[in-house]
């Protein structure tokens, strides 16, 4: 069994210490809330998975140094746009424990992957990622979920391959970190897009064809940016694009739903409650476009609805009147 320290508290990481801990393995989580420390530690309750119970056997703490003594694993769940400045913190706690990445985005500032972010932090560390099609309220119901864990250290993917796999848990190995970060980090954005096309009670027709052409433009960028192209179908991206689009759990679709009801982006944060990354990835998958010369239509047009007035009616009948073409 192995100690294991998850840096952050939220659904993701709550579920997951749900999880290992249930395989047996001995869990700190690092959470920034003193509020969620106590929740955690006296109730064994998670405020965003109302339906879970949290083992015994898990402890929080609100200190980087306790959560990280005398582990063998660190387990980065933060937010993106929280990374480095999170990573800085606790980076003088960290000896030899691989670390794996359980977010999905990018650093806003510098259009980098989350791997690169940690990299340029711990220079000496090796690093892992960990995605996959996972909703966090399922994964801590024990649903059964299959994810991928890539490294350019094979001992590493296979430490983690060994000690995460359960009944209920499968996990595969990749050595392509980038595309498998890039699948987890791109899809929310194509997610977003569904909630808008719900939002204006668009029909399953449309919906196939935004996941299929969405997937498309995915892996023009993904490989673009150092991705192999059989990743974005797989798991972390065929895969993921599937549960992210369609299920009532996401929140990024959530998200899109309600922009394309007419709320501001303000007033679905607000609504939301939680982190939203698809809006936050849409202003760098954007830049990284068009830095790129991709042509990515669907990504071009859902950031003029957020960020250029575009009304999302007007957006679909943009994107189906576009010159004909091939569809290879």
């Amino acid at each position: 069994m192995k100690n294991i320290c998850i840096i952050g508290s939220g659904s993701w990481g709550s579920a997951l210490a749900i999880n290992l801990a249930q395989k047996g393995h001995n869990i700190k989580i690092w959470s920034f809330s003193e509020e969620e420390k106590n929740l955690i530690n006296n109730e064994k309750r998670c405020k965003f998975l109302p339906e879970a119970k949290i083992p015994e056997t898990v402890y929080c703490t609100t200190s980087f140094e306790e959560a990280i003594k005398d582990t063998d694993i660190i387990l980065h769940i933060t937010p993106s746009k929280f990374t480095r400045e999170t990573v800085k913190k606790y980076k003088q706690y960290v000896t030899n424990q691989p670390i794996v990445i359980c977010s999905k985005g990018f650093e806003k500032e510098t259009l980098k992957t989350l791997d690169d972010v940690i990299k340029e932090e711990l220079p000496n560390s090796k690093i892992a990622v960990l995605s996959g099609p996972s909703h966090a309220e399922e994964v801590s119901q024990n649903i059964p979920t299959a994810l991928v864990v890539a490294s350019d250290h094979e001992e590493v993917s296979k430490m983690i391959q060994e000690e995460f796999m359960s009944e209920s848990l499968r996990i595969y190995t990749l050595k392509d970190v980038k595309g498998v970060e890039l699948g987890g980090a791109l899809k929310n954005i194509i997610a977003f897009c569904a909630g808008v096309a719900a939002g204006i009670n668009l029909g399953d027709n449309s919906f196939a064809a935004l996941i299929t052409r969405g997937l498309k433009e995915i892996s023009a960028l993904g490989e673009a940016l150092g991705g192999d192209k059989e990743t974005f179908y797989g798991l972390t991206g065929l895969g993921d694009l599937i549960v992210t689009c369609l299920s009532e759990h996401s929140r990024n679709r959530r998200a899109g739903i309600l922009i394309g009801q007419g709320k501001t982006v303000e007033e679905t944060r607000k609504e939301v409650g939680m982190v939203i990354e698809s809006i936050d990835n849409i202003e760098v998958a954007y830049q990284l476009g068009k830095n790129l010369q991709i042509e990515m239509p669907i990504l071009n047009t859902v950031y003029d609805i957020l960020y250029n007035g575009l009304d999302p009616k007007e957006a679909v009948i943009y994107l189906m009147s576009r010159d004909k073409k091939s569809e290879f």
